[in-house]
């Protein structure tokens, strides 16, 4: 691919791709691309990272990344060594791993076991945006926006918004796509300024 436009590159969580989450409504309303589902080592945070930075590189021209959930995560940890520049980032609900999950979700264990602990607490290389949930069963307000601080985040406080999923009710999310657009507005201005 080659643009001008800045590129969405949409980095899902540990589910991978739902038929009615926001982030496929978002990817069906904007040219994007998605970083595809694993086929083995869905837990690896390594195969992870690899699949995002695979898909970064087919993109030429300025990359916005939009992430959810563990999917923040994977984009955390990608920024600590990144192998291209980024123009900026909208990470949404992000899952805080070094806690125990809800049932159904993979144990602390495991995702020890799979690299993801601990959360990379650095600056992240790039402009950033952390949407945080007061009710998100999977991260706590005051740690994510901790997180976000120390990643230098700009946060937005979404309020009772759960983890931003179909089991919290939001399939279609006219306020992802909103920011996603403020995102690429203010990332073509800072290129054309």
């Amino acid at each position: 691919m080659n643009r001008g436009e800045p590129t969405v590159v949409i980095v899902p969580g540990l589910r991978d791709h739902v038929a009615d989450h926001w982030q496929t409504h978002l990817a069906a309303a904007l040219d994007s691309v998605i970083v595809p589902p694993l086929e083995r080592d869905k837990l690896s945070r390594q195969a992870r990272v690899a699949a995002l930075d695979e898909v970064l590189h087919r993109v030429r021209g300025p990359v916005v990344l939009v992430a959810h959930s563990a999917g923040v995560i994977t984009t955390v940890h990608w920024a600590q060594h990144p192998t291209r520049e980024i123009a900026g980032a909208l990470l949404v609900t992000p899952a805080d791993l070094e806690l125990p999950l809800p049932a159904g979700y993979p144990s602390t264990a495991d995702l020890d076991d799979g690299g993801w602990n601990p959360i990379p607490r650095r600056r992240l290389p790039f402009p950033s945006t952390v949407a945080a949930s007061r009710t998100d069963a999977l991260g706590g307000f005051r740690r994510i926006t901790g997180m976000a601080e120390v990643w230098g985040s700009r946060v937005v406080d979404l309020g009772d918004v759960g983890h931003l999923n179909p089991a919290a009710g939001y399939g279609p999310w006219p306020r992802g796509l909103q920011l996603t657009y403020e995102l690429l507005a203010t990332v073509s201005e800072q290129r054309s300024a």
